[in-house]
């Protein structure tokens, strides 16, 4: 009887509160095939933003160094959780050893030819590939995904479908976006990897998520 009387609870806590992007909002049902992106910076931003883990709220992380600007939407899958079976499937992908997850929700890229003029929205994606992005020893994933229905990219299925110039504007992003005076910081991108690829890590970072927060349910229907 107690989790009939919740759950309407938590429905109208809901429409009052605005729900945390990393927790409160689904990945989706037809995840890993279609996605909800949670998209934090879009092309047009100058500073990087994040979502403070604690608030949910978005927050000013940095300028950039540079005049590069992330060349698509930029944000995170909700729910997921870069971990243990993530860094797994990075080190059996690299051959690298000594890798953890970053703890961080995966990345993800969402190309679109739509000028969206700002972050902090959700949107449906198509996941078609992803670089194997390795930040010190953490796995740093990047997944690609498309607009879902977009008019330009709602065909593409696989990275093998991607102009190379878009992969190469990507890629340089991810490599110098983090520089910063004083910092000798090893990234490194050793794979392009396609559809599959990224299905499977969507998949492991959803498990890493259901063991990492466990007893969030739990503990929100406590409060």
């Amino acid at each position: 009887m107690a989790n009939k009387i919740m759950d309407p609870i938590g429905k109208l806590m809901g429409l009052r509160y605005k729900s945390h992007p990393w927790h409160g909002v689904e990945v989706g049902d037809k995840a890993p095939e279609c996605i909800t992106a949670f998209i934090e910076m879009v092309s047009t931003d100058t500073v990087k933003y994040e979502v403070d883990k604690v608030s949910g709220y978005l927050k000013l992380d940095r300028p950039q160094k540079y005049s590069n600007v992330v060349p698509a939407m930029y944000g995170f899958i909700p729910q997921t959780f870069s971990g243990k079976r993530v860094a797994e499937f990075c080190m059996q992908k690299s051959g690298k050893t000594n890798i953890k997850g970053d703890g961080d929700p995966v990345d993800v890229c969402v190309l679109t030819e739509k000028v969206i003029s700002h972050g902090d929205i959700l949107v449906q994606a198509i996941p078609i590939g992803g670089f194997r992005m390795i930040d010190g020893e953490e796995s740093d994933d990047k997944i690609i995904c498309v607009l879902r229905n977009d008019a330009v990219y709602g065909d593409y299925k696989d990275m093998s479908d991607c102009p190379e110039m878009v992969i190469d504007r990507l890629r340089h992003y991810f490599l110098t976006y983090k520089d910063l005076p004083g910092l000798d910081l090893k990234v490194e991108i050793t794979h392009v990897f396609g559809k599959e690829e990224a299905h499977e890590i969507i998949l492991r970072s959803m498990d890493d998520y259901r063991q990492r927060f466990e007893n969030l349910e739990l503990m929100l229907r406590e409060v």
